[in-house]
């Protein structure tokens, strides 16, 4: 059976975060807002809680999860982070991006690009989603709520529990949080790639 938390998007009842996080520890797979749509996550060393997240949106074993983080220190643990990218990281997070690093060894080898050793970081701009992350003190992976054959995200909580009833353990109301992607940037190189256009602003990246 699917549950179903209502948080106060601006003040988010601990009572709730704290059972959110213990359902994410037991391998539950839980729906929540970020700063640009709902998402789907779950714990970083479950492997079978991530295969269920496969299953909801149909992807194949070459799509990259992302790594959702509290801060820029905890993204320096998971991904490795040079000095000339680092003020850009500072003064985008947190915000609507997702970053393309180099992925350091405390990253799953499942989790990363199977070639370029890879990993996507998060830090989104949500009251509740940095209430679980400081709960739960790790990142979560993540991967955006879009279900198979539809091109944007679902936004509304009780359609999601709706048709996710018994493919989720748990869906998170936190209010209208929006539709779209993050912008994606690749930071592999000195000078940083918009691969995707989003939310975020990638005029910062326009020379």
């Amino acid at each position: 059976m699917t549950q179903f938390f209502q948080i106060h998007p601006d003040n988010p009842q601990l009572r709730l975060i704290r059972s959110a996080v213990e359902i994410i520890r037991q391998g539950g797979v839980v729906v929540y807002p970020t700063d640009s749509s709902y998402a789907l996550g779950c714990h970083i060393g479950d492997k079978e809680a991530m295969e269920r997240i496969r299953a909801i949106r149909r992807l194949d074993d070459k799509h990259n999860f992302t790594l959702v983080c509290r801060d820029l220190s905890e993204i320096a643990v998971y991904a490795k982070v040079e000095n000339h990218h680092y003020r850009m990281l500072k003064n985008l997070t947190p915000g609507p991006y997702t970053f393309i690093l180099m992925a350091t060894k405390q990253v799953p080898r499942r989790l990363q690009h199977p070639k370029r050793k890879t990993i996507g970081i998060r830090v989104p701009d949500n009251a509740i989603t940095q209430a679980l992350l400081t709960e739960l003190d790790e990142p979560l992976m993540s991967s955006t709520l879009i279900l198979p054959g539809e091109e944007l995200p679902l936004t509304d909580p009780y359609e999601m529990r709706d048709i996710l009833s018994h493919q989720v353990d748990l869906v998170i109301d936190g209010g209208y949080c929006g539709f779209e992607d993050s912008t994606v940037v690749d930071m592999e190189e000195d000078t940083p790639v918009v691969v995707r256009a989003g939310k975020g602003d990638i005029s910062l990246f326009e020379s």
